[in-house]
Protein backbone atom coordinates (compact mmCIF):
# COMPACT_ATOMS: atom_id res chain seq x y z
CA UNK A 1 0.00 0.00 0.00
CA UNK A 2 2.70 2.36 0.46
CA UNK A 3 3.93 2.18 -2.86
CA UNK A 4 -0.01 3.33 -3.82
CA UNK A 5 1.07 6.89 -1.50
CA UNK A 6 0.42 10.01 -3.60
CA UNK A 7 -1.91 8.58 -6.40
CA UNK A 8 -4.49 10.34 -6.92
CA UNK A 9 -7.27 7.89 -7.17
CA UNK A 10 -10.14 10.24 -6.82
CA UNK A 11 -8.78 12.31 -9.84
CA UNK A 12 -7.57 9.05 -11.78
CA UNK A 13 -11.47 7.52 -11.77
CA UNK A 14 -12.86 11.57 -12.22
CA UNK A 15 -10.93 11.46 -15.39
CA UNK A 16 -12.26 8.06 -16.36
CA UNK A 17 -15.80 9.28 -15.86
CA UNK A 18 -14.87 12.16 -18.06
CA UNK A 19 -13.49 10.14 -21.07
CA UNK A 20 -16.90 7.52 -20.30
CA UNK A 21 -19.56 10.60 -20.68
CA UNK A 22 -16.72 13.06 -23.35
CA UNK A 23 -15.06 10.88 -25.58
CA UNK A 24 -17.72 7.65 -25.60
CA UNK A 25 -20.60 9.74 -25.81
CA UNK A 26 -19.10 12.33 -28.79
CA UNK A 27 -17.84 8.83 -30.42
CA UNK A 28 -21.67 7.07 -29.61
CA UNK A 29 -23.18 10.23 -30.96
CA UNK A 30 -20.94 10.11 -34.50
CA UNK A 31 -22.00 6.72 -34.77
CA UNK A 32 -25.46 6.98 -34.21
CA UNK A 33 -25.89 10.83 -35.89
CA UNK A 34 -23.08 12.35 -37.58
CA UNK A 35 -25.13 15.70 -38.87
CA UNK A 36 -26.49 16.30 -35.78
CA UNK A 37 -22.84 16.11 -33.95
CA UNK A 38 -21.59 17.74 -36.71
CA UNK A 39 -23.88 20.65 -36.82
CA UNK A 40 -23.73 20.90 -33.09
CA UNK A 41 -19.55 21.60 -33.27
CA UNK A 42 -19.63 22.92 -36.56
CA UNK A 43 -17.48 20.51 -38.37
CA UNK A 44 -17.19 20.72 -41.96
CA UNK A 45 -18.21 18.02 -44.00
CA UNK A 46 -16.10 15.04 -43.66
CA UNK A 47 -15.26 11.42 -45.37
CA UNK A 48 -17.50 8.87 -43.53
CA UNK A 49 -14.97 6.52 -43.29
CA UNK A 50 -12.52 8.46 -41.63
CA UNK A 51 -15.20 10.13 -38.89
CA UNK A 52 -16.55 6.37 -38.24
CA UNK A 53 -12.50 5.71 -37.43
CA UNK A 54 -12.36 8.67 -35.21
CA UNK A 55 -15.83 8.20 -33.63
CA UNK A 56 -14.85 4.00 -32.95
CA UNK A 57 -11.38 5.35 -31.37
CA UNK A 58 -13.76 7.44 -29.04
CA UNK A 59 -16.22 4.60 -28.13
CA UNK A 60 -12.98 2.48 -27.57
CA UNK A 61 -11.56 5.09 -24.84
CA UNK A 62 -15.11 5.47 -23.54
CA UNK A 63 -15.58 1.52 -23.18
CA UNK A 64 -11.53 1.21 -21.50
CA UNK A 65 -12.71 3.92 -19.28
CA UNK A 66 -15.28 1.79 -17.65
CA UNK A 67 -12.70 -0.66 -17.29
CA UNK A 68 -10.36 2.01 -15.47
CA UNK A 69 -13.12 2.79 -13.06
CA UNK A 70 -13.05 -0.87 -12.43
CA UNK A 71 -8.91 -0.85 -11.54
CA UNK A 72 -7.63 2.62 -11.88
CA UNK A 73 -4.04 2.05 -12.10
CA UNK A 74 -3.96 -0.79 -14.85
CA UNK A 75 -5.72 1.55 -17.25
CA UNK A 76 -3.66 4.35 -16.69
CA UNK A 77 -2.26 3.52 -20.25
CA UNK A 78 -5.98 4.62 -21.25
CA UNK A 79 -5.02 7.92 -19.93
CA UNK A 80 -1.36 8.43 -21.48
CA UNK A 81 -2.46 7.60 -24.75
CA UNK A 82 -5.51 10.08 -24.49
CA UNK A 83 -2.96 12.77 -22.82
CA UNK A 84 0.13 12.08 -25.67
CA UNK A 85 -2.25 12.68 -28.34
CA UNK A 86 -4.09 15.68 -27.56
CA UNK A 87 -0.55 17.24 -27.33
CA UNK A 88 0.54 15.99 -30.28
CA UNK A 89 -2.63 17.64 -31.77
CA UNK A 90 -1.64 20.51 -30.02
CA UNK A 91 1.74 20.62 -31.24
CA UNK A 92 1.25 19.89 -35.01
CA UNK A 93 -2.28 21.13 -36.13
CA UNK A 94 -3.43 23.72 -33.28
CA UNK A 95 -0.76 26.05 -32.67
CA UNK A 96 0.35 26.06 -36.58
CA UNK A 97 -3.17 27.35 -37.58
CA UNK A 98 -2.64 30.05 -34.72
CA UNK A 99 0.82 30.85 -36.11
CA UNK A 100 -0.95 31.01 -39.23
CA UNK A 101 -4.24 33.02 -38.01
CA UNK A 102 -6.08 30.49 -39.89
CA UNK A 103 -8.02 28.61 -36.65
CA UNK A 104 -11.78 27.15 -37.74
CA UNK A 105 -14.28 27.95 -35.62
CA UNK A 106 -14.52 24.72 -34.46
CA UNK A 107 -10.89 24.41 -33.73
CA UNK A 108 -11.28 26.41 -30.96
CA UNK A 109 -13.98 24.11 -28.86
CA UNK A 110 -11.95 21.31 -29.96
CA UNK A 111 -9.14 22.96 -28.32
CA UNK A 112 -11.11 23.93 -24.79
CA UNK A 113 -12.34 20.57 -24.97
CA UNK A 114 -8.88 18.74 -25.64
CA UNK A 115 -7.40 21.43 -22.41
CA UNK A 116 -9.28 20.03 -20.24
CA UNK A 117 -8.40 16.90 -20.69
CA UNK A 118 -4.88 17.53 -21.06
CA UNK A 119 -4.94 19.22 -17.54
CA UNK A 120 -6.89 16.54 -15.79
CA UNK A 121 -4.58 13.78 -17.60
CA UNK A 122 -2.00 15.79 -15.86
CA UNK A 123 -2.79 16.08 -12.58
CA UNK A 124 -4.58 12.59 -12.45
CA UNK A 125 -1.66 9.89 -14.05
CA UNK A 126 0.63 9.09 -11.26
CA UNK A 127 3.76 9.56 -13.16
CA UNK A 128 6.28 8.53 -10.26
CA UNK A 129 3.92 4.85 -10.35
CA UNK A 130 4.38 5.30 -13.82
CA UNK A 131 8.12 5.47 -14.47
CA UNK A 132 8.95 3.70 -11.37
CA UNK A 133 11.63 1.02 -12.49
CA UNK A 134 10.65 -2.63 -12.01
CA UNK A 135 12.64 -4.51 -9.24
CA UNK A 136 13.49 -1.31 -7.59
CA UNK A 137 13.25 -1.13 -3.76
CA UNK A 138 9.92 -1.15 -2.09
CA UNK A 139 8.15 -3.18 -5.36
Amino acid sequence: MAEQAGIRFGWLKGMYLYTILVSGGIGLGVLASPATIQAMFGWPEQAPPLMGIAASVYVAFGILAILGLLSPLKFVPVLLLQLCYKVVWFLAVFLPNVVAGSVAQYSWIQAVIFATFVIGDLIAIPFAWVLKREGSAGS
